[in-house]
């Protein structure tokens, strides 16, 4: 039988910012970290780090090593959210409402509800009802009459691979268009999807709303997405600022 680690209570705030502080350490390091360097980091003995290890690795962080050869976290360890402040808790919330009630993605609706069940489910009672009292509140609105699935551009751009979709551009005019998606905007009016198109060899926003097709062509996109980010915000930046030097020179 698989033995579950055990909840714990820190002594004291001055070593629960000890054990974050660590935490987020480790997290700059894809590799192992000396446990030398990790008690210098923190101003603490040798022996203290180990001890803090083990408090972290009973909670469930999977730090792996031991001494002389240096320590590393696992990706995918998330810390209990009794840990969070009352603020970063509302920031979370309000965020997780917002999507369960903004956007058209059923998945992501579900995704949010299921979060926000987690969450309430661990909280200390305490927390549990400043989180209810709702202090602060996002607002439903019509949805956008969005025709294909969300959830299949989300994917595509995980995935990194090509997209037919059918489009219906500003003019009316409806086109085919095979796109290398890598990021989808939550606008207040629209939400849209960034991608490299074949059609017009340049980097275009696609509004979901006139999106009335989208199948995955199995092909992968020749360039990789975080590169195309990168490469799409500098164009977005150097077009604000020619247009501020632009409004500049007029004034």
């Amino acid at each position: 039988m698989t033995r579950l680690p055990q909840p714990i209570t820190l002594p004291d705030m001055s070593r629960t910012e000890r054990l974050l502080d660590l935490l987020q350490i480790l997290r700059g390091h894809r590799t192992p970290v000396s446990g030398a360097t990790l008690a210098a980091d923190l101003n603490i003995s040798i022996r203290t780090l180990y001890r803090d290890i083990a408090t972290l690795q009973g909670q469930g962080a999977e730090i792996e090593g031991e001494p002389g050869l240096g320590y590393v976290l696992r990706p995918g360890f998330m810390l209990p959210p009794l840990m969070f402040s009352i603020d970063e808790l509302e920031a979370l919330v309000l965020g997780i409402q917002w999507v369960g009630r903004q956007t058209e993605d059923s998945r992501l609706t579900r995704a949010a509800g299921n979060a926000l069940s987690k969450i309430g489910a661990v909280l200390p009672e305490e927390m549990r009802r400043e989180i209810d009292s709702g202090t602060l509140y996002v607002t439903s609105r019509r949805p956008e009459p969005v025709q294909i699935d969300p959830a299949l551009l989300r994917d595509a751009i995980r995935r990194e691979i090509k997209l037919r979709i059918g489009y219906r551009d500003d003019a009316g005019a409806d086109t085919e268009r095979v796109i290398w998606p890598f990021v989808i905007g939550f606008f207040e009016q629209h939400k849209v999807v960034g991608a490299w198109c074949e059609l017009r060899n340049d980097y275009r926003h696609f509004r979901l709303d006139r999106i009335a097709s989208a199948a995955a062509t199995g092909e992968r996109a020749p360039r990789r997405r975080h590169a195309m980010l990168k490469e799409w915000r500098e164009k977005l930046d150097a077009e604000m600022q020619a247009r501020r030097a632009e409004a500049a020179a007029r004034n």
